[in-house]
């Protein structure tokens, strides 16, 4: 699956607005995505380094219309925590020289709230 097709939009409620200052943000993804799928898909839409992924099934509710009755559709819910800090890397190569490399990624999504 394509990363569009992962993530189908964000979920803006209270809840969650409170918890984007940590590092958390709620996705509505598709049913048959795993925790890696949306890893990798956050990862390459929003250009963060992804630490968790929490997955939810919604099931559906019943919901009335006068005298008719039916269900809404289940859905998934994804809370996905990403890196607020990303630091340097360093590492030791050859000849015992440290090498330090920097990481490129955001460390908040924009456009989302």
């Amino acid at each position: 699956m394509l990363p569009e097709d992962i993530i189908i939009k964000p979920i803006v409620t209270e809840k969650s607005n409170d918890e984007v200052q940590f590092g958390k943000y709620t996705f509505k993804v598709n049913k048959k995505a795993t925790k890696v799928d949306i890893k990798r898909a956050c990862e390459k839409l929003f250009d963060v380094k992804v630490i968790k992924v929490n997955t939810i099934s919604v099931k559906g509710k019943e919901k009335r219309v006068g005298r008719s009755a039916g269900m809404t559709s289940d859905w998934k819910k994804a809370i996905v925590t990403i890196d607020t800090n990303p630091n340097d890397q360093k590492y030791t190569g050859k000849g015992g020289k440290v090498t330090k490399v920097s990481k490129k990624y955001k460390d908040s999504i924009e456009g989302i709230i």
